[in-house]
This record gives structure tokens, C-alpha cells and sequence, in this order.
């Protein structure tokens, strides 16, 4: 059965590039092409699609609204189209925030050069967006008021000597937010890849700062890590965790993708397996496909304890189920369940620093 797909889509260049793409994979295939929103909303009821791609800046009613409106009332996978924009990764950051699955920047204006890489990023995601569980945004929102503050965990030698180490895909932009909101701001310092294109972890970055406790940046490379921070892998370049000295720094490479991404998790886990071993504490969420199987594997034999996201509370159930698999998971629980369970076991099992 193919996945039928609706693109939206002000622009007429942009819907025949998307159909062709489309109808040509073996998996999928276009049931219709809307011009705005409201000729989208009649063609919903009478195509009843799989995934709808969406333009965020499209006459007569913008992107968001429309999409604010679809998950309240008929929640279903969406696929983002953005600009690759301060204000589009600002907009788009928005719409994962209201229940988008993902999201693609438009290939720049040479389409036809970057034809092939355009393929490859959508169709994957409009793959991705069939297999994930959709459903409106309030029913797992994590309020950030004073309710749901966490205590701190206060003791130094925890969060001086210890590390964080998150791997995210499909979904992973909400499922890290939810992670991060409920760290203290004494915990230990976090590293995190999520798959995302350059010029959007920015904005993704400095939208968490501005709700969590702890801070959250966009990591430079040779950064000390510092607790009550976390530093998020730059769009176009793989995180790695390196020693300088007595303290952890970050590292950027420009190696080539893993995995076919560029950050890969595999990258991150690999290199927090080397340099931190049982210091390191390991958290995969949600995901399509198996970045980062091997290296949690590989940071379980380092010594390290970890977490993977369950299968109820995943966007998509891939990468946290491929590190199961390959052996590299010590505890499985809902992303509500996470952060407790992560400090929990920080503060049973640390009384004394653990130096590598």
C-alpha cells in the first residue's frame, strides 16, 4: 500500500517538484496538490492522505494557522517545507512545537542541482511522518511554570564529575524540550545531537535556553562543559566530547555523515564511549532509523548506564528499539519518566565522584 501523500504548496515550481519526487519513489505517491490551505482542507476530507507536506508562508491562511487548526481537530503527520531563514527556523521551530513531524528546507534556486539531496531528505521523512503517532500537541505538553520545577540535585561532585549524552530524531525537537525542562540547574553538563540542517540549531537552541532552567546553546567547539548547561550539535557538523586536561570540552568535526547524517548520535555516543566512559550517562528518544545503536552499545561496554524513550511515548519507534536491540539499552521508560529516572540514578549511585 503506497503512502499517499497531499503537498500544500503556494508555489507551482515547488508542488511539480515535490509530485515528481514523490510519484517516482516505488513507496508513495501524490493524491493531490493544493495552492493554500483552504483548498487543502476540502481535499483532506475527500483524499483522506497520509502526510501532507506544508509551505509555512502561503496566501490566505498562513502555514501555522492552518496547522494549529488540523492538529486540534484531525491530527495527522505533517511535513514542514521552510525557508532556510532566521525567521523560517523561528517559524518552524513553531510549528514541530505545534505538532509537526518534521520538516525540509527548500533546495536553493538551482533546483535541479540540488535535486538529488532535496529527494533523499523528503521522501525519508515523508516516510518517517507514515509511521509516526500523531496527536494534538496539549496532550503531552510539558508546562514550564514553577509546578513542574525540578529540585536540585546539590551535590557538586555529581554534576561536576558526570555527563548527560542525548541522541534525537523524528520528533526529537519536542521529546529534548520535555528532557530538558525538567533538569535542574545544578545537573550534570549535557551533550546532544538532534538531526537537524544547518541554520536551525540556533534557533532551536536559544528557544530552549529561554525556557529551561539550565542553559542551552548551539556548541562552538572547545567549550568546557560546564554543569547546568547543554550544548546542542550544530546543524552541518558532528558533536564530539573530548578531554582537554582535567575538564571535558566539546569538539566539532566535519567528517563525512554516518549513518547518512550529519550530526550522527553514533558520532556523539562513540566519543563519549572513549573519553568518559562510566561518567557518562546515555538517553536515546525518539527516531527514525539506528543512529546511535552502535555507539550506546559501545558506551555500555565503557561503562556507562542507559535510557531509551518507550515505544508508547515515541514520535517514531526506531532508534530507541535499534538500541535495544543491540544491546547498548539498561532502562526503557516514557519520556515523562525520563528526567526523574536519569536523576534518580544519579544521585543512588554517585555518592562519591567517579574519575576517569
Amino acid at each position: 500500500m503506497k503512502i499517499k501523500v497531499l503537498v500544500i504548496d503556494d508555489s507551482a515550481l515547488i508542488r511539480s517538484l515535490l509530485t515528481e519526487i514523490i510519484n517516482d519513489q516505488k513507496d508513495m505517491m501524490v493524491v493531490g496538490a493544493a495552492p493554500d490551505p483552504l483548498i487543502a482542507r476540502e481535499m483532506i476530507k475527500q483524499l483522506n492522505p497520509d502526510v501532507l507536506t506544508l509551505d509555512v508562508e502561503m496566501p490566505k491562511m498562513d502555514g501555522l494557522d492552518f496547522l494549529e487548526k488540523l492538529m486540534r481537530l484531525r491530527p495527522m503527520p505533517v511535513v514542514m517545507v521552510s525557508t532556510l531563514t532566521e525567521k523560517g527556523s523561528e517559524i518552524t521551530m513553531r510549528a514541530l512545537e505545534l505538532g509537526a513531524t518534521d520538516f525540509v528546507t527548500k533546495p536553493k534556486m538551482s533546483i535541479t542541482e540540488g535535486m538529488l539531496e532535496y529527494t533523499e531528505q523528503i521522501t525519508d521523512k515523508i516516510r518517517a511522518a507514515s509511521q509516526a503517532k500523531v496527536s494534538s500537541p496539549s496532550r503531552h505538553a510539558v508546562a514550564a511554570n514553577s509546578e513542574n520545577r525540578p529540585a536540585q540535585l546539590r551535590n557538586p561532585l555529581i554534576s561536576s564529575e558526570k555527563l548527560l549524552i542525548v541522541g534525537a530524531s523524528t520528533g526529537g525537537t519536542e521529546a529534548i524540550k520535555s528532557f530538558l525542562l525538567q533538569m535542574p540547574s545544578d545537573c550534570p553538563g549535557i551533550l546532544i545531537t538532534q538531526h537537524m540542517p544547518a541554520g536551525f540549531t540556533k534557533s532551536f537552541a536559544n528557544r530552549l535556553n529561554s525556557l529551561c532552567q539550565i542553559s542551552v546553546k548551539e556548541a562552538e567547539g572547545g567549550e568546557r562543559i560546564l554543569p547546568g548547561h547543554a550544548y546542542i550539535a550544530p546543524g552541518d557538523k558532528h558533536l564530539l566530547l573530548a578531554r582537554s586536561g582535567a575538564n571535558y570540552v566539546t569538539e566539532l568535526s566535519d567528517a563525512p555523515p554516518v549513518n547518512r547524517h550529519k550530526p550522527s548520535v553514533d558520532v556523539l555516543f562513540d566519543s563519549a564511549a572513549l573519553h568518559a566512559g562510566k561518567n557518562a550517562i546515555g538517553v536515546i528518544l525518539t527516531g527514525m532509523g539506528k543512529d546511535g545503536a552502535v555507539g550506546m552499545a559501545q558506551m555500555k561496554k565503557a561503562g556507562s548506564y542507559n535510557f531509551a524513550q518507550n515505544e508508547e511515548s515515541c514520535v517514531v519507534y526506531g532508534m530507541p528499539k535499534e538500541a535495544v536491540v543491540h544491546g547498548g539499552v539498561d532502562e526503557v521508560a516514557h519520556l515523562n519518566d525520563l528526567p526523574k529516572l536519569v536523576l534518580n540514578h544519579l544521585v543512588a549511585n554517585n555518592t562519591r565522584a567517579l574519575r576517569v
